[in-house]
């Protein structure tokens, strides 16, 4: 694993030629959760069953959160009320939370534009050989950033997050028209409620957007299952 600072973010890399990034292969970007470590993801790429030529890049999320557990070390994109959250759940306030624009969502954004930037430039990433995507909050990111762009993706991957921003990210999915897009989200999720997982993936099939949706009986968290998938999801995103 090489660790390298890209556009301003700390960026692990991993597969390639040299199981350290090499090579010209394709590249997929996946983003860590709220409060998660900067690696929690990166160990999937052992796991995912690809071509041998997959690059895999995990970047670290800018912001440092204290979750009150010694020696524990949490990142996050932008601030994120849990306690918030959890009432506007139990009062039912649904399209309030699909709703919600995140105050620190297009700073992230930047963020990690610039860091796909730097990415695609000293990695020489072939154009329309990248898939963008994370877990919740990164999940959720990663559609911010592939709405808001006009970036050539091979695909995009929402594992486990959910409809904010409707006002912001309705109006430019028509835009993605044709984009090919795997969501995972578990039935019993007791943080991200499986119902706007389930209503993003509505719209953005209504605006044309190729989605395959994974439900599966589980929380907030990558199934055995969803793993499958992703592997079948790279690896047919990336054939000739």
């Amino acid at each position: 694993m090489l660790e390298q600072t890209l556009g301003g973010l700390t960026v692990r890399l991993a597969g390639g030629t040299d199981r350290q990034g090499g090579g010209d292969g394709p590249m997929v970007v996946l983003l860590h959760g709220f409060g998660a470590p900067g690696t929690d993801l990166v160990g999937l790429w052992r796991e995912l069953r690809v071509p041998s030529e997959t690059r895999f890049a995990f970047p670290e999320a800018p912001h440092a959160v204290d979750l009150g557990i010694p020696g524990y070390s949490g990142r996050a994109w932008w601030d994120f009320d849990v306690e918030q959250l959890q009432q506007a759940l139990e009062r039912g306030q649904l399209r309030a939370l699909s709703e919600h624009l995140p105050d620190g969502l297009m700073e992230a954004n930047q963020r990690l534009t610039g860091m796909l930037d730097e990415l695609e430039a000293r990695h020489r990433v072939p154009v329309g050989k990248l898939i963008l995507g994370g877990f919740s909050q990164g999940a959720m990111l990663s559609l911010d950033v592939a709405l808001n762009s006009q970036r050539s993706l091979a695909g995009l991957v929402l594992m486990s997050g959910m409809f904010i921003a409707r006002e912001r990210w309705e109006p430019l999915m028509p835009e993605r028209k044709g984009l090919r897009v795997l969501m995972s989200h578990g039935r019993a999720d007791p943080l991200l409620p499986f119902e706007l997982a389930d209503e993003l993936k509505g719209a953005l099939e209504q605006a044309g957007l190729r989605v395959e949706f994974l439900a599966f009986n589980g929380a907030h968290t990558i199934s055995g299952g969803v793993l499958d998938s992703l592997s079948k999801f790279i690896s047919s995103a990336f054939e000739p």
